[in-house]
């Protein structure tokens, strides 16, 4: 009988610590990490750079009627699927393992490393130098064709989500996704980014509103969001103080049941 105590008092210890809390499912918690009332949410310093895989959407056009129907050659021809992801995946421009696009007209473009600003101006250049007088007004728009992020572990909706939009922070991303189970970590989210020399594992805690200050706050194109499991779900504990006091009760009486078996033998 004491042996069965002990155990009843181990289990008891465990699981009663093993509910998941308030502190463990709300985000942007004020830990005393702010040092100001008011918390400004800091850009990234630097814009973001064009890595392998990326799909750019490229316009060209002209100020004058004429140059810009000579201009539309440039521009990729429209299929018939649509303004649909399918549209963006044909008409727009992906960035092969050598950083080109291939371009009409114009032929393979390098824009491995560069904003989207300067491949607008790289373009610009290209085809004024090559087919127009630089004195004409041009008028080139290259944007990232959908911000591409995937999610997987303990979050609803796992699989890749494309945002259009140019600025996504991480908790619009994972919202998108329907939110972290509440069996998730949301202290230690895990950032997988691409980089030029290869990819990077970064962390970020979005229970603690400081989170808004790293630099990892807005995702990437290709970010993959990796979220962990709690330690509680690992040892099978409720969620709830209800679900954990059901799981008590389910321990104990197999438990009685095991020790009166063994006593009547």
């Amino acid at each position: 009988m004491k042996q069965i105590i002990v155990c009843i008092v181990v289990v008891l210890g465990l699981l009663s610590t093993s509910c998941i809390t308030q502190k463990d499912v709300v985000y942007l918690q004020d830990k005393g990490t702010v040092i100001n009332d008011s918390l400004q949410i800091q850009a990234l310093a630097t814009p973001y750079r064009v890595q392998v895989n990326d799909l750019l959407s490229v316009n060209v056009k002209a100020e004058k009627k004429e140059i810009n129907e000579l201009v539309q050659i440039f521009n990729p021809t429209t299929t018939a699927v649509g303004d649909t992801d399918q549209s963006l995946y044909y008409n727009g421009f992906t960035v092969d393992l050598h950083g080109n696009i291939e371009f009409p007209i114009l032929g393979e473009i390098n824009v491995l490393g560069f904003t989207t600003d300067e491949v607008e101006v790289k373009v610009k250049d290209v085809i004024l130098q090559k087919y127009l007088k630089e004195t004409a007004k041009i008028f080139v728009t290259v944007k990232l064709s959908g911000l591409k992020y995937t999610t997987l572990g303990e979050i609803t909706n796992k699989g890749t989500k494309v945002l259009y939009q140019d600025r996504v922070n991480i908790l619009e991303a994972i919202a998108n996704a329907g939110d972290i189970l509440d069996t998730g970590d949301r202290k230690d989210v895990l950032i997988v980014r691409q980089y030029p020399n290869g990819q990077k594992i970064h962390h970020i805690d979005l229970t603690d509103i400081s989170a808004m200050q790293s630099e990892f706050y807005y995702i990437q194109p290709n970010d993959l969001i990796m979220v962990k499991p709690l330690k509680r779900k690992s040892i099978g504990a409720g969620q709830t103080a209800t679900q954990t006091l059901t799981t008590i009760a389910s321990i104990f009486s197999v438990l009685v049941s095991t020790y009166f078996l063994a006593r009547n033998l």
